[in-house]
């Protein structure tokens, strides 16, 4: 993928002051989502819901491709589709409660997936920004590119504005840590665009640890940057990410799982 051309170190803009990343209230969630690109917000869901919601994941018939399972991780994309059961489990009254918060109009799911990172996964994430997004089909689109299709699946990294207007909700089903996976972000880096792989370092020095407790969601903008290591000890990381948009994608273009919220 074509990257843009790298500023010079020297004039690379200044990282905001860092804040506590843990949010008292959807208010202040919202006001750190804004200004650091991330923010942490503790019992959105019970231990209850979570333990129903890993239930109905642990009873669905994993026969579709897009249930795919390694050494060092399970995944499941398409998640809405593929279980839909999960659907009222989700979108629970304090989810809503706090998506209307985020958007000033009512948001559409955009893409869902469930990500189990198992005890000891050797499997790591290293640093990037989320600048795909998944559409139905590749069509004539100005200021959209590159595009990739994997089996059909087609992902295109779209202008900056519609990124910025993506919100990412991971909710997270086990309690999570720097031991068993936890996302490393660099806070205020999402005020950038698309960040050049040659500059990563001049980024990544201001790196922090998002802990999470169980039933508890991190909210995250696709340009911030963000990483995580291998896990070091025998607890999972489970956690269903969920991407939520209130654009329209113009040119014809439609969101692939685009999933209206009645």
């Amino acid at each position: 993928m074509s990257q843009p051309t790298a500023p010079s170190t020297s004039t690379l803009p200044t990282l905001p002051s860092l804040v506590p990343l843990v949010a008292d209230d959807l208010a202040g969630a919202a006001t750190q989502l804004a200004t650091q690109g991330c923010a942490v917000l503790p019992e959105v869901f019970s231990l209850s819901e979570v333990e129903q919601l890993l239930r109905t994941i642990s009873a669905a018939e994993a026969t579709s491709s897009n249930f795919r399972r390694t050494q060092d991780l399970f995944a499941i994309r398409n998640l809405l589709s593929e279980i839909p059961n999960l659907q009222a489990l989700l979108f629970t009254p304090k989810l809503r409660q706090l998506l209307a918060t985020l958007f000033p109009t009512t948001p559409h799911l955009t893409k869902a997936i469930y990500f189990d990172k198992p005890a000891q996964s050797n499997w790591l994430v290293a640093w990037h920004q989320d600048l795909m997004i998944s559409v139905n089909e590749r069509l004539s689109a100005p200021e959209f590119g590159p595009w990739t299709d994997k089996k059909g699946d087609i992902s295109v990294q779209p202008p900056r504005a519609i990124s910025e207007g993506i919100c990412t909700i991971r909710l997270h089903l086990d309690d999570c840590d720097a031991t068993n996976g936890a996302l490393k972000v660099v806070p205020g880096s999402h005020q950038h665009g698309a960040i050049p792989a040659t500059e990563l370092p001049a980024y990544t020095a201001d790196a922090v640890s998002c802990a999470v407790p169980a039933g508890g969601v991190m909210l995250m903008k696709p340009l911030t940057l963000h990483a995580s290591n291998r896990s070091t000890s025998l607890r999972p990381r489970r956690v269903i990410h969920l991407e939520f948009s209130s654009l329209d994608l113009p040119y014809g273009l439609q969101w692939r799982e685009r999933l209206a919220l009645a």
